[in-house]
């Protein structure tokens, strides 16, 4: 077969990088930086051309590979993609080659190290969203945490990043330790931990319930939903601007991704029973993460604030459980992906230059700096969903589909969208008009070439999200309305 054994040699590619950057001396910066760039961005194009020759009628997984890991104990490594996770890997693969080249004149310190880690964390989290085994999938879910740990501890930009990174760490490592409990218990029950096993044998309503609460803790620390989002602005405030691009990328997706993938479907009578408890957390979320943002004077904690409450959206989409609400909730985790990560650019770019994040050293630099201006804007209106933008396909899809669900919670929610809209133009209008700060800025410098570079694929994808929004939800169509099927019949 054309595609046989496809998945394996896109997620080792990552790991060839790796080899390769240890063997090339510390000395050869350039040469290390190209040899990361390029292997992080292999596999951007094997997704792609998955996704070309996905077949977007079939509800099953497509192009299936089976290694015999412990056959004797019935654990197996299998790996396959459907339309749910198809676009968790290509943002996830488009996402660490831009953090590579956004980096490229920032980090000199243990560069090659630095390099390895986003290279590992590259690895993790595409066996993350290709494997189809509930064992396998928690040790690479908790895997993500070790790069992430040393990007944000090691190169971190300030004096409380240790603490950062332990927030990060023991916030989402403790919460994960029930759900290891729980998935001994079901490999004991079942015999097996593959999904598609596991998707044909019934837990009674009593032991759902006990497993739904332990992997409910889990994924809810790493949406984050309130209480446990606390992690979150701490992680985003002391991470280098890379770091902080994949942490709202990606790893907030890691919570969403396995509430579809694996609570819902598995459990789907506790996820019932449980809804009015989400419904609770999420609306609650989203409005008090969005008054909080309001009153942040750090920049990257405004955009922290912002992500949570996004993330709390999507939870309603996803607890609507009909198919409107499920693909926008699929949508917008798309979306945010491209969006927040492009914010955290903007960001970072006058980070870089002026070594400052508080809102109030800036001012005026529409004047200055025109282009920045402009891509600010267009993420900006991006972020409060502006019709023909990516967010706003999602953020209505949702509304759609939880609006059916529960009118009340759809209420809250589309409330927090509106303050959403109050702080992202209030921010927006600090930065780009009023005097210039020449008190505490002399030289402004606006975007260069490889910093548009990386903006531009982020422009290009929340632009085609937002006016062609169904080449990719009749990609993920077929297996959201499978999994429909499969939670009421």
């Amino acid at each position: 077969m054309l595609f046989e054994n496809v998945l394996v040699y896109i997620l080792i590619s990552p790991i060839i990088g790796v080899f390769l950057l240890l063997i090339v001396s510390e000395r050869e910066k350039n040469f290390l930086k190209f040899i990361a760039l390029n292997f992080s961005f292999l596999p951007f194009i094997g997704f792609l051309f998955l996704w070309i020759f996905f077949q977007k009628s079939l509800a099953n997984f497509q192009f299936v590979t089976k290694i015999f890991w412990f056959p004797n104990l019935n654990l197996n490594i299998t790996l396959g993609i459907d339309g749910i996770s198809i676009f968790f890997l290509l943002l996830t693969t488009l996402l660490i080659p831009i953090c590579i080249l956004i980096s490229w004149n920032s980090i000199n310190y243990k560069l090659k190290e630095y390099l390895i880690s986003f290279l590992m964390l590259e690895f993790l989290l595409i066996g993350v969203f290709c494997i189809l085994d509930l064992l396998l999938f928690y040790i690479f879910f908790e895997s993500v945490l070790i790069p992430m740990f040393l990007i944000i501890g090691v190169w971190g930009s300030r004096d409380r990043k240790i603490l950062a990174a332990y927030y990060f760490f023991l916030y989402t490592l403790l919460g994960s330790v029930l759900m290891l409990l729980s998935i001994l218990y079901i490999y004991y029950q079942v015999g097996t931990t593959d999904y598609e096993v596991l998707l044909t044998f019934s837990f009674s309503e009593s032991e759902q319930k006990i497993l739904w609460l332990t992997f409910f803790i889990s994924f809810a620390a790493k949406v984050p939903m309130v209480p446990v989002h606390l992690w979150l602005p701490e992680a985003h405030v002391e991470a280098p601007t890379a770091g902080s691009v994949i942490l709202a990328g990606v790893l907030l997706k890691l919570g969403t991704y396995g509430f579809i993938r694996f609570t819902i479907p598995l459990l789907p009578q506790a996820s019932f029973y449980f809804t009015p408890l989400v419904y609770t957390i999420a609306a609650v979320g989203i409005i008090y993460t969005s008054f909080t943002a309001i009153r942040q004077s750090d920049f990257k904690r405004i955009i922290a604030y912002t992500s949570i409450a996004h993330m709390n959206l999507v939870m309603l989409g996803i607890f609507s459980f009909n198919v409107i609400g499920l693909e926008g909730a699929l949508f917008q985790s798309l979306s945010h992906g491209f969006v927040a990560s492009a914010l955290f650019l903007i960001i970072g770019v006058v980070y870089e230059r002026y070594h400052t994040r508080l809102v109030k050293y800036y001012g005026g630099l529409a004047v200055v700096m025109p282009l920045y201006i402009t891509i600010f804007l267009f993420f900006t209106l991006a972020n409060i969903s502006f019709p023909g933008t990516s967010s706003f396909a999602g953020e209505f899809l949702i509304l759609v589909g939880s609006f059916k669900a529960n009118t009340s919670v759809t209420f809250l929610g589309a409330t927090g969208v509106i303050i959403g809209g109050c702080y992202s133009l209030w921010l927006f209008n600090r930065i780009a008009f009023g005097n210039l700060k020449t008190q505490y800025t002399k030289k402004f410098i606006d975007i260069n070439k490889r910093e548009f570079l990386a903006f531009l694929p982020l422009i290009i994808g929340t632009l085609v999200t937002g006016i062609l929004p169904d080449i990719f939800l009749t990609t993920m169509h077929t297996s959201v309305n499978n999994l429909i099927e499969f939670i009421y019949f």
